[in-house]
């Protein structure tokens, strides 16, 4: 039995991890049974983060060799009805979010301070008094100095959230009028994009991203279809 390691469900969303959430997508959407065990402490994984998955005998670490792996291991190619162009064009919309608009969700929640009161509860507030007023705050710093290294945070915030919205107008220009990312069919890149558009759009936080990605009706209705297809449980 598949066990997938992730982050407890928060706002509103079977995970407010993109990468968990992907993976949980991409399960659902092979159709493929697990279980889920919740970690509070991503420094225990593996490799330090979270998702990772376990597999009878075998431990795999990171939302895209989970999603490798599963595919070979299962025989769940959710994109070989592609051509190898639309291959290719999926796999550079992937890179899109997951290292580009990524950084940007992440400044919105953690760093700027207008949202990161709400976000401090959500991931925080179950902890005891002491704790609670001393975690947070290390890994909110902890956050702010990935972001510096990674390049994003050395931006303004406007320059920050006018890149981010870049992300998301291409995002669902692409998706246009179609039911999924790639046509008619559901195939991989779709729980990436689940996983990321969902986690703009149904959070109770109106960030810049959030405002900019529930402006676009195709999105909202992208997110509403995938939901109630593979998460109505």
């Amino acid at each position: 039995m598949i066990t997938l390691y992730q982050f407890k469900p928060t706002f509103n969303l079977p995970n407010a991890s993109p990468f968990c959430m992907k993976v949980e997508t991409f399960l659902k959407l092979a159709g493929l049974p697990y279980t889920v065990e919740i970690m509070h402490d991503p420094r225990k994984a593996p490799k330090g983060k979270l998702p990772y998955i376990t597999d009878g005998k075998s431990s795999v670490a990171d939302s895209t060799l989970i999603v490798q792996y599963l595919t070979k291991t299962y025989g769940k190619d959710l994109n070989q009805h592609l051509s190898t162009e639309e291959k290719a064009l999926s796999h550079a919309m992937k890179i899109m979010m997951e290292e580009h608009l990524y950084w940007v969700t992440l400044y919105s929640r953690w760093v700027d301070e207008r949202y990161w009161p709400a976000t401090r509860e959500a991931f925080f507030g179950h902890l005891p008094p002491l704790i609670k007023n001393l975690v947070p705050k290390l890994i909110q710093e902890s956050m702010k100095k990935q972001l510096h290294a990674q390049g994003t945070g050395r931006h303004t915030p406007d320059e920050i959230y006018a890149m981010g919205k870049q992300g998301i107008d291409a995002l669902a220009t692409f998706l246009a009028d179609k039911p999924y990312l790639m046509g008619d069919r559901i195939s991989e890149v779709d729980a990436t994009a689940y996983a990321f558009a969902a986690n703009l759009i149904v959070p109770p936080l109106d960030t810049p991203l959030a405002i900019a990605a529930r402006a676009h009706p195709n999105l909202v209705a992208y997110c509403a279809r995938i939901k109630a297809e593979y998460f109505n449980d």
